[in-house]
Protein backbone atom coordinates (compact mmCIF):
# COMPACT_ATOMS: atom_id res chain seq x y z
CA UNK A 1 0.00 0.00 0.00
CA UNK A 2 1.28 3.52 -1.00
CA UNK A 3 1.35 5.76 1.46
CA UNK A 4 1.15 9.84 0.18
CA UNK A 5 0.99 13.11 1.72
CA UNK A 6 0.07 16.19 -0.29
CA UNK A 7 1.97 19.12 1.69
CA UNK A 8 0.72 22.42 -0.04
CA UNK A 9 0.55 26.36 0.04
CA UNK A 10 -2.57 26.69 -1.62
CA UNK A 11 -5.38 24.15 -2.27
CA UNK A 12 -8.38 26.51 -2.76
CA UNK A 13 -8.93 29.14 -5.19
CA UNK A 14 -10.98 31.95 -4.94
CA UNK A 15 -14.01 32.98 -7.62
CA UNK A 16 -15.94 36.30 -8.76
CA UNK A 17 -18.13 35.82 -5.31
CA UNK A 18 -17.17 36.84 -2.46
CA UNK A 19 -15.77 34.22 0.60
CA UNK A 20 -16.64 31.55 -2.09
CA UNK A 21 -14.06 29.06 -3.08
CA UNK A 22 -13.33 26.93 -5.58
CA UNK A 23 -11.27 23.05 -5.23
CA UNK A 24 -7.88 23.90 -7.14
CA UNK A 25 -5.64 20.92 -8.97
CA UNK A 26 -3.77 20.12 -5.93
CA UNK A 27 -6.98 19.29 -3.89
CA UNK A 28 -8.12 17.00 -6.87
CA UNK A 29 -5.14 15.48 -7.36
CA UNK A 30 -5.47 14.28 -3.44
CA UNK A 31 -9.37 13.24 -4.24
CA UNK A 32 -8.36 11.50 -7.55
CA UNK A 33 -5.52 9.48 -5.59
CA UNK A 34 -7.70 8.03 -3.01
CA UNK A 35 -9.00 5.99 -5.97
CA UNK A 36 -12.79 6.60 -5.20
CA UNK A 37 -15.64 8.41 -7.40
CA UNK A 38 -16.62 10.12 -4.15
CA UNK A 39 -14.38 10.04 -1.95
CA UNK A 40 -14.60 10.65 2.18
CA UNK A 41 -13.01 13.63 3.19
CA UNK A 42 -12.36 14.75 6.66
CA UNK A 43 -11.68 18.76 7.40
CA UNK A 44 -9.46 19.50 9.95
CA UNK A 45 -8.91 23.04 11.35
CA UNK A 46 -7.82 22.86 13.95
CA UNK A 47 -4.58 25.38 13.56
CA UNK A 48 -7.13 28.01 12.90
CA UNK A 49 -9.34 27.23 16.23
CA UNK A 50 -12.13 25.06 14.14
CA UNK A 51 -13.22 28.58 12.51
CA UNK A 52 -16.68 27.89 11.42
CA UNK A 53 -16.92 30.09 8.33
CA UNK A 54 -13.15 28.69 7.17
CA UNK A 55 -15.26 24.93 7.25
CA UNK A 56 -18.33 26.86 5.91
CA UNK A 57 -16.67 27.63 2.74
CA UNK A 58 -14.61 24.29 2.51
CA UNK A 59 -17.76 22.33 2.76
CA UNK A 60 -19.44 24.30 0.38
CA UNK A 61 -16.40 23.92 -2.15
CA UNK A 62 -16.50 20.20 -1.60
CA UNK A 63 -20.17 19.25 -1.13
CA UNK A 64 -20.45 18.01 -4.53
CA UNK A 65 -17.83 15.83 -5.51
CA UNK A 66 -16.98 14.19 -1.83
CA UNK A 67 -18.48 13.14 1.17
CA UNK A 68 -17.14 15.62 3.83
CA UNK A 69 -17.15 15.64 7.39
CA UNK A 70 -14.67 17.23 9.86
CA UNK A 71 -12.78 16.47 13.16
CA UNK A 72 -13.53 19.58 15.35
CA UNK A 73 -11.42 19.74 18.93
CA UNK A 74 -12.60 22.90 20.40
CA UNK A 75 -14.75 23.03 23.01
CA UNK A 76 -14.19 18.97 23.39
CA UNK A 77 -13.83 16.38 20.27
CA UNK A 78 -17.25 16.11 18.05
CA UNK A 79 -15.89 12.65 17.15
CA UNK A 80 -13.38 10.06 18.13
CA UNK A 81 -9.79 11.27 16.40
CA UNK A 82 -8.84 7.13 15.35
CA UNK A 83 -12.70 6.68 14.47
CA UNK A 84 -13.20 9.70 11.77
CA UNK A 85 -9.79 9.72 10.43
CA UNK A 86 -9.60 6.03 10.31
CA UNK A 87 -13.07 6.08 7.90
CA UNK A 88 -11.47 9.26 5.46
CA UNK A 89 -10.31 8.42 2.03
CA UNK A 90 -8.61 12.09 2.61
CA UNK A 91 -7.62 14.42 5.20
CA UNK A 92 -7.56 17.83 4.42
CA UNK A 93 -5.15 20.14 7.47
CA UNK A 94 -6.23 23.57 7.16
CA UNK A 95 -3.44 26.84 8.10
CA UNK A 96 -3.37 29.08 10.77
CA UNK A 97 -1.13 27.93 13.79
CA UNK A 98 1.43 25.21 13.61
CA UNK A 99 2.51 25.39 17.40
CA UNK A 100 -1.50 24.87 18.51
CA UNK A 101 -2.60 22.32 16.28
CA UNK A 102 0.61 19.97 17.28
CA UNK A 103 0.10 20.76 21.15
CA UNK A 104 -3.63 19.57 21.04
CA UNK A 105 -3.12 16.55 18.46
CA UNK A 106 -0.67 15.72 20.96
CA UNK A 107 -3.12 16.17 23.89
CA UNK A 108 -6.27 14.79 21.93
CA UNK A 109 -4.33 11.57 20.41
CA UNK A 110 -5.01 12.49 16.73
CA UNK A 111 -1.18 12.76 16.37
CA UNK A 112 -1.15 9.00 16.74
CA UNK A 113 -4.40 8.71 14.72
CA UNK A 114 -2.97 10.66 11.61
CA UNK A 115 0.09 8.16 11.73
CA UNK A 116 -2.52 5.50 11.75
CA UNK A 117 -4.94 6.42 8.91
CA UNK A 118 -1.89 7.27 7.00
CA UNK A 119 -0.26 3.90 7.90
CA UNK A 120 -4.14 2.24 6.29
CA UNK A 121 -3.95 4.65 2.66
CA UNK A 122 -5.45 7.47 3.89
CA UNK A 123 -4.32 10.71 1.91
CA UNK A 124 -2.83 13.27 4.03
CA UNK A 125 -2.96 16.51 3.12
CA UNK A 126 -3.20 20.67 3.94
CA UNK A 127 -2.22 24.00 3.38
CA UNK A 128 0.48 25.74 5.52
CA UNK A 129 -0.02 24.98 8.87
CA UNK A 130 -1.48 21.94 7.07
CA UNK A 131 1.97 21.49 5.41
CA UNK A 132 4.76 21.40 8.01
CA UNK A 133 2.51 19.19 10.29
CA UNK A 134 3.97 16.18 7.94
CA UNK A 135 7.23 16.95 8.40
CA UNK A 136 10.49 17.17 11.11
CA UNK A 137 9.24 20.90 11.20
CA UNK A 138 9.52 24.40 9.75
CA UNK A 139 9.80 28.29 9.78
CA UNK A 140 6.19 29.34 11.45
CA UNK A 141 4.41 32.83 12.54
CA UNK A 142 2.29 30.73 15.30
CA UNK A 143 4.71 32.84 17.89
CA UNK A 144 4.37 36.57 16.33
CA UNK A 145 5.24 38.07 13.44
CA UNK A 146 8.52 37.29 13.43
CA UNK A 147 9.18 33.97 12.23
CA UNK A 148 10.99 31.32 14.45
CA UNK A 149 11.40 27.36 13.84
CA UNK A 150 9.18 24.59 15.39
CA UNK A 151 10.50 21.77 15.34
CA UNK A 152 8.29 19.32 17.15
CA UNK A 153 6.31 18.42 13.98
CA UNK A 154 5.17 14.69 13.55
CA UNK A 155 8.22 13.89 11.23
CA UNK A 156 5.82 11.56 9.08
CA UNK A 157 8.35 13.03 6.25
CA UNK A 158 11.58 13.39 7.68
CA UNK A 159 12.32 16.96 6.22
CA UNK A 160 11.71 20.45 7.02
CA UNK A 161 8.78 22.44 4.82
CA UNK A 162 9.24 25.83 3.80
CA UNK A 163 5.61 27.45 3.10
CA UNK A 164 4.43 30.64 1.10
CA UNK A 165 7.86 30.64 -0.08
CA UNK A 166 7.25 33.53 -2.68
CA UNK A 167 5.24 35.43 -0.78
CA UNK A 168 6.57 36.37 2.71
CA UNK A 169 9.53 38.02 2.76
CA UNK A 170 11.06 36.27 5.78
CA UNK A 171 10.43 32.66 4.51
CA UNK A 172 13.01 32.44 2.29
CA UNK A 173 16.31 33.28 4.06
CA UNK A 174 14.76 31.50 7.04
CA UNK A 175 14.38 28.51 5.54
CA UNK A 176 18.25 28.77 4.47
CA UNK A 177 19.25 30.03 7.56
CA UNK A 178 17.68 26.82 9.77
CA UNK A 179 19.15 24.35 7.10
CA UNK A 180 22.67 26.27 7.74
CA UNK A 181 22.84 25.47 11.24
CA UNK A 182 21.51 22.47 11.35
CA UNK A 183 18.21 22.80 12.52
CA UNK A 184 16.28 21.49 10.02
CA UNK A 185 17.54 19.12 7.97
CA UNK A 186 17.10 19.00 3.98
CA UNK A 187 14.19 21.07 3.87
CA UNK A 188 11.10 21.37 0.91
CA UNK A 189 8.97 24.71 0.18
CA UNK A 190 6.45 25.94 -1.92
CA UNK A 191 5.43 28.70 -3.67
CA UNK A 192 1.94 29.55 -3.02
CA UNK A 193 -0.51 27.71 -4.80
CA UNK A 194 2.00 24.78 -5.18
CA UNK A 195 1.52 21.45 -3.53
CA UNK A 196 4.22 18.73 -3.38
CA UNK A 197 3.17 15.26 -3.18
CA UNK A 198 5.12 12.63 -1.16
CA UNK A 199 4.61 9.02 -1.87
CA UNK A 200 6.33 6.72 1.13
CA UNK A 201 8.81 9.79 1.94
CA UNK A 202 10.43 11.12 -0.90
CA UNK A 203 8.86 13.96 -3.32
CA UNK A 204 7.89 12.25 -6.60
CA UNK A 205 5.42 15.12 -8.11
CA UNK A 206 5.36 19.21 -8.08
CA UNK A 207 1.52 20.39 -8.65
CA UNK A 208 0.52 23.61 -9.08
CA UNK A 209 -3.50 24.49 -8.40
CA UNK A 210 -3.60 26.75 -11.76
CA UNK A 211 -2.61 25.52 -14.83
CA UNK A 212 -1.15 28.99 -15.73
CA UNK A 213 1.46 29.14 -13.01
CA UNK A 214 4.83 29.78 -13.31
CA UNK A 215 5.69 29.30 -9.49
CA UNK A 216 7.89 25.99 -8.35
CA UNK A 217 8.72 24.06 -5.64
CA UNK A 218 12.29 23.71 -4.38
CA UNK A 219 15.14 21.66 -2.29
CA UNK A 220 17.23 23.45 0.33
CA UNK A 221 19.83 21.64 1.39
CA UNK A 222 23.20 21.56 2.37
CA UNK A 223 25.93 20.19 0.31
CA UNK A 224 30.09 20.36 1.47
CA UNK A 225 28.93 22.84 3.91
CA UNK A 226 27.07 25.39 1.10
CA UNK A 227 23.65 25.87 1.59
CA UNK A 228 21.97 24.93 -1.66
CA UNK A 229 18.31 25.88 -3.55
CA UNK A 230 17.43 23.99 -6.23
CA UNK A 231 14.42 24.88 -7.96
CA UNK A 232 11.57 21.94 -8.72
CA UNK A 233 9.43 22.45 -11.46
CA UNK A 234 5.69 21.84 -11.91
CA UNK A 235 5.46 17.91 -12.72
CA UNK A 236 6.76 14.68 -11.54
CA UNK A 237 10.40 14.58 -10.28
Amino acid sequence: MTRRILATSGGFLPTNRWGVMVPGRTILEGLRLTGKERPRVCLVLTASGDSDSYLSRMYSALSGIAEVDHLALFTMPNREPDEILGRSDLIWVGGGSVANLLALWSLHGVDDAMRNAWDSGTVLAGVSAGSICWHVGGPTDSFGPTLAPVTNALGLIPYGNGVHYDSEVQRRPMVHSLVADGTLPTTFATDDGIGLLYEGTEPVEVIADSPSSQSAAYRIERVSGETLETRLEIGRL
